[in-house]
């Protein structure tokens, strides 16, 4: 939290900050606003920074890094802020049934230091003292039809799935589809025209934008229920 309102952060882990993921963050970034929470967008490509180096400095016994990843870099006072927050919201585009390099070393870096090797009950006893309400958006070039057919919920849940063992609740949210290119005539491709693509985008990126726009608001709903309860 913030001066006692809900703290909010976003991650932009596309090379672009002006194209589909940073447009659907921009719209879920909104909607957390207007839940009345102070929100931050990060554009993780803007900084130089390895993924885990399995230096265990956060598995150790009486560790002191109280959750954030021991490694003094650039990317440590952006770990040191996600540390204080309420809400996290992880964005990358699909880059051969992935999410960019860059989304899965920040996963390695924000999630591994708050997980722990600890069991009890079933449940690793993690690093925090409250529910962190977080999400994936995921942006592809995929239709949807395609995308639930080559297994992608599979694959792309798999980190869903860890963020929701680490910071107790995560959920997922597709944009399918996607215009790609500012002018689709300069570049080589048969498997679709731009004219599809634009129709597309007319047609379905605007809803897309309100889902994120409410993705945002009801995550900080969620997490006000949680503050409230502690």
């Amino acid at each position: 939290m913030i001066d006692d309102k809900l703290f909010a952060m976003f991650f932009n882990a596309s090379p672009r900050k002006d194209w589909n993921t940073a447009k659907m963050l921009d719209a879920a970034k909104a909607g957390a606003e207007e839940a009345g929470a102070v929100a931050e967008l990060v554009n993780l490509y803007d900084f130089a920074f390895p993924g885990c180096k399995s230096c265990f400095a956060c598995k150790l016994k009486n560790a002191r890094t109280d959750g954030v990843c021991a490694i003094r870099d650039a990317l440590r006072p952006v770990l040191e802020r996600a540390r204080r927050a309420d809400v996290l919201v992880l964005g990358s585009p699909i880059y051969f049934s992935y999410p960019t390099g860059v989304y899965r070393a920040f996963l390695e870096r924000l999630a591994f230091p708050v997980y722990s090797y600890h069991y009890e009950n079933g449940k690793p006893l993690v690093c925090r003292d409250k529910v962190i309400e977080t999400a994936n958006i995921f942006t592809m070039n995929c239709p949807e039809d395609m995308m639930k057919e080559i297994g992608y919920p599979t694959l792309l849940e798999s980190n869903t799935q860890t963020l929701e063992v680490v910071f107790g609740a995560s959920e997922t949210l597709y944009a399918c589809n996607t215009y790609q290119f500012a002018d689709y005539s300069r570049y080589d491709m048969t498997l679709f025209t731009e004219e599809e693509k634009r129709a597309h985008r007319d047609a379905h990126f605007p809803a897309d934008l309100t889902a994120a726009r409410a993705l945002g608001k009801r995550l900080v709903g969620k997490a006000q229920t949680h503050i409230a309860s502690i």
